[in-house]
C-alpha cells in the first residue's frame, strides 16, 4: 500500500512548493492529490485558461518522485459560471436555490452545466492526460456530500419526466404502478408530474422511490461523462471517485462500476460524533473512533469497483465539521492507515498536507500546522510508512461471510420508516459489527454480486426481493439469514399481494400478518433486550427455529434459508450469528470489546481501539508462539500487531 496526501498548491506561495514536495517524499508519501477545487484558478475568466501554475505544480511534485492524482474541479463551479447560468444551482426540498459561496452548489440534471463540465474536463485531459507524473484521476469530489444528491430544480423536474416516460412508456402504467387512484393522484401525462417535494403531507412513497432512483441515475451518468473523457485522453490511468462515509443517497455500486478504484474519505472521529451512536460509545471512542466505522467502509468500497479500493482522505487530527472535534489518541492515525492496508487498500492519502489558515476549513488539522511545522499526524505517517515496509506485500483474504447491502433499501426505509429509529444503515452496521466481534472477515457486496466461495450470507434487510435473487440464495447451499422487512415491498413500493416476505415464500413458507414498530422502552417478549424497534407477527405451519423463553417466535427456517422477524438486540444477534458459523464450519474468535482482527493472505492483524493494553494470549491460545512482524503479544492502546499465519 502506498501513502499520500491531499495538497493545494494554489493555497501556498510557489516558493515553498519544492520544499513541500521534498518533505512529502522524505515522509514516505508517494501520491499527491491536487486540483479538485481549483476551477477558478484554471479558468479565471470564461474560456480563458491559465495552466501555467498547474504545469509548474505538477512538474515540481513529479520532479520529487511523487505521482499525482489529478482531480476534476467540477464540485466548485466558479462565480462567473453561476452568474452566466443562475439556474444551474441545485434547489432544496423547500424550493430554495443553493447559493454560491461554498461547494457542491450545482444540479446534476442541468444540461448546460454538464456541457461546461465536459469542456473543462476535456481541456484538462488533453493537456495532462499523458503527463508521466499523472497516475490517476479523481472525478469531481464527494458526490452527495452536504445533502446535494437530490435537487428539485426545473432541470431536475424535466429530466425526471423524461426518465419516467422511458421507464413506464404509458402514463396509465405509471398511475397503476404508483397506486395513484388513492387520493385522486392520477396524471393524464408525464408532463404533469413534479418532483415529490412541498406536498401538504407525505408524498406518494412510490413517487418518492422513483425520484430517488432517478436522482441516483443522474449521479451515475454525470460521473460516466467525466470517466469516458478521461479514459479517451488519458489511457492507462486509473479513474477514481472519493465517496463519503454513511452516505446512501445514490447507488455507489453503480457509480463504482465506471471507476477503476472506489475510494472513500475516512473521518472516524467525525462520523462517530455525527451519527446515531450512543452517548456511551461517543465517550468511550471519542479519540479513537468506533472500532468498526473505518473497517465497515473499507469492506463496503472493496465491493464497489471489482475489489480495487483506497482511502482518498484520511483524518490526521481534529476535523472542523462535527459537533465536537477532539484530537485523535496518539497512535490512531497510524492505526487507521495500517487497518486500511489490512483490508486491502491500494493507497491511503492523508487530508491534508498543511492546515489552511483561512476560509471554511481553517480549523481542520493537516499533517503540518499552518506554520509548516509537523503536527502529530506527520510523525505517525512516517511511522506508518516504516511499518508498511516491515509488513511487506499482503495477499487477499479468503472469502468467508458475505453481507448484502442495497442502496435502494436505504431509500425505501428513509421514505417509509414506519418507526422513527428504523435506520437501514444502522441495522446493516450493527450486523457487520456483530460479525466482526466474532473475529470474522466480512465482504459487503451488492445483492447482484456473485455468492461463489462464501460460506455464509447475511442480508440485514432486503425489502425488495426478486424471484431470481431468492433462487440464487436458495441455490447457494450455505446458511443464509434475511432480516426484518425483507420481501415486504414490490418494486413499485406496494405490499406484495401474497403478503411479505413476497417471493421468499417460494422457499420459506411464512407470511408476515402484522408488523409493529416499538418506541424505546416498549418491550416485546420476556426479555426486552432481545427485541427492539421492530417486530413481525408470522403465520406459518413451521415451528420457529428460535423462540424466546416466553414463546415469542424470532427466527423461522426452511433448508438453508432463515428469516429474522424482529430488529434484534445485540446479544441475541451475536448468538444467532454464532449458530450460523457453526453450521458454516467457520472458525470464530470471540474478541474483547475494543479489539478487532483482520486476516490478509498469510498475515493477521490485531488493532486495539481501547485505552488499556490487551494481551493476545487471552484471545489466542498459541499467542506466545506467534511470529510477529509488527508489535508483540501485548497490544497497547491504539496499537497494532501483525503476525504470520501458520499454514
Amino acid at each position: 500500500m502506498k501513502l499520500g496526501c491531499c495538497y493545494y498548491p494554489e493555497h501556498w506561495p510557489e516558493d515553498i512548493w519544492a520544499d513541500d514536495a521534498r518533505r512529502m517524499s522524505e515522509m514516505g508519501l508517494e501520491l499527491v492529490r491536487i486540483g479538485e477545487f481549483a476551477w477558478s484558478r484554471m479558468e479565471p475568466e470564461p474560456g480563458v485558461y491559465d495552466w501555467q501554475w498547474l504545469d509548474r505544480a505538477i512538474g515540481t511534485l513529479g520532479n520529487a518522485g511523487l505521482k499525482i492524482i489529478l482531480g476534476t474541479p467540477t464540485a466548485t463551479p466558479p462565480k462567473w459560471l453561476v452568474d452566466k447560468m443562475p439556474d444551474m444551482v441545485a434547489v432544496d426540498a423547500n424550493g430554495m436555490p443553493r447559493k454560491f459561496g461554498s461547494r457542491r452548489h450545482y444540479c446534476f440534471s442541468h444540461k448546460p452545466y454538464r456541457e461546461e463540465c465536459r469542456r473543462i474536463v476535456t481541456a484538462m485531459a488533453e493537456r495532462y492526460g499523458e503527463h508521466p507524473a499523472i497516475a490517476a484521476w479523481q472525478t469531481d469530489n464527494e458526490y452527495g456530500c452536504h445533502e446535494t444528491t437530490l435537487s428539485y430544480s426545473r432541470s431536475a423536474a424535466a429530466a425526471f419526466r423524461f426518465w419516467l416516460a422511458a421507464k413506464y412508456e404509458d402514463i396509465h402504467a405509471l398511475n397503476l404502478a404508483w397506486g395513484n387512484v388513492f387520493w385522486s393522484m392520477e396524471y393524464r401525462s408525464f408532463d404533469e408530474i413534479d418532483p415529490p417535494n412541498s406536498t401538504v403531507t407525505e408524498p406518494n412513497p412510490a413517487h418518492v422511490l422513483d425520484y430517488r432512483r432517478f436522482a441516483s441515475d443522474e449521479v451515475v451518468s454525470f460521473n460516466r461523462l467525466q470517466a469516458d473523457i478521461l479514459r479517451k485522453h488519458s489511457p492507462g490511468r486509473d479513474i477514481i471517485h472519493n465517496f463519503m462515509g454513511f452516505v446512501t443517497d445514490f447507488d455507489h455500486h453503480d457509480v463504482g462500476a465506471d471507476c477503476d478504484i472506489a475510494s472513500w474519505d475516512s473521518y472516524p472521529l467525525g462520523f462517530l460524533e455525527q451519527y446515531w451512536f450512543s452517548e456511551a460509545d461517543k465517550l468511550r471512542y471519542a479519540r479513537q473512533g468506533h472500532p468498526d466505522i473505518a473497517a465497515f467502509h473499507h469492506d463496503l468500497y472493496r465491493g464497489c469497483s471489482n475489489g480495487r479500493w483506497a482511502v482518498m482522505e484520511q483524518q490526521p487530527g481534529p476535523v472542523n465539521w462535527a459537533r465536537y472535534n477532539p484530537a485523535p489518541l496518539p497512535g490512531m492515525v497510524r492505526l487507521w492507515a495500517l487497518e486500511a492496508m489490512a483490508h486491502g487498500a491500494e493507497f491511503c492519502s492523508f487530508f491534508r498536507w498543511r492546515q489552511a489558515p483561512f476560509a471554511q476549513e481553517q480549523m481542520h488539522a493537516g499533517l503540518l500546522r499552518p506554520d509548516g511545522e509537523d503536527d502529530q499526524g506527520a510523525s505517525e505517517a512516517r511511522q506508518a510508512s516504516g511499518d508498511i515496509g516491515k509488513i511487506g506485500q499482503i495477499g487477499e483474504t479468503p472469502k468467508s461471510v458475505a453481507l448484502l447491502f442495497s442502496y435502494e433499501a436505504a431509500w425505501l426505509f428513509q421514505t417509509q420508516p414506519q418507526g422513527q429509529d428504523f435506520r437501514y444503515i444502522e441495522l446493516v452496521f450493527e450486523t457487520y459489527s456483530a460479525l466482526r466481534k466474532l473475529g470474522l472477515d466480512v465482504d459487503i457486496i451488492a445483492p447482484e454480486a456473485s455468492f461463489s466461495g462464501y460460506k455464509m450470507i447475511v442480508a440485514p434487510s432486503l425489502p425488495i426481493l426478486s424471484d431470481a435473487l431468492v433462487k440464487r440464495l436458495a441455490q447457494s447451499n450455505v446458511p443464509v439469514l434475511l432480516g426484518p422487512r425483507s420481501g415486504s415491498k414490490t418494486t413499485d413500493f406496494a405490499i406484495p399481494s401474497e403478503l411479505p416476505p413476497g417471493p421468499l415464500q417460494s422457499v420459506l413458507p411464512i407470511k408476515v400478518a402484522r408488523v409493529e414498530s416499538l418506541r424505546p422502552g416498549l418491550s416485546k417478549g420476556a426479555n426486552s433486550d432481545n427485541i427492539t424497534r421492530w417486530f413481525e407477527h408470522i403465520e406459518t405451519a413451521l415451528m420457529p427455529a428460535i423462540a424466546l423463553d416466553d414463546g415469542t417466535a424470532m427466527v423461522f427456517r426452511n433448508e438453508n434459508i432463515s428469516y429474522l422477524a424482529a430488529w434484534p438486540g445485540n446479544e441475541f444477534l451475536q448468538g444467532l450469528l454464532r449458530k450460523m458459523t457453526i453450521e458454516a464450519k467457520l472458525d470464530i474468535v470471540v474478541l474483547p470489546q475494543d479489539i478487532r482482527i483482520r486476516r490478509a493472505g498469510d498475515r493477521c492483524f490485531a488493532f486495539n481501539y481501547g485505552l488499556e493494553t490487551v494481551s493476545l494470549s487471552d484471545i489466542f491460545a498459541e499467542a506466545e508462539r506467534l511470529e510477529f512482524i509488527l508489535g508483540s503479544c501485548h497490544v497497547a492502546s491504539a496499537g497494532v500487531s501483525a503476525w504470520k499465519l501458520s499454514r
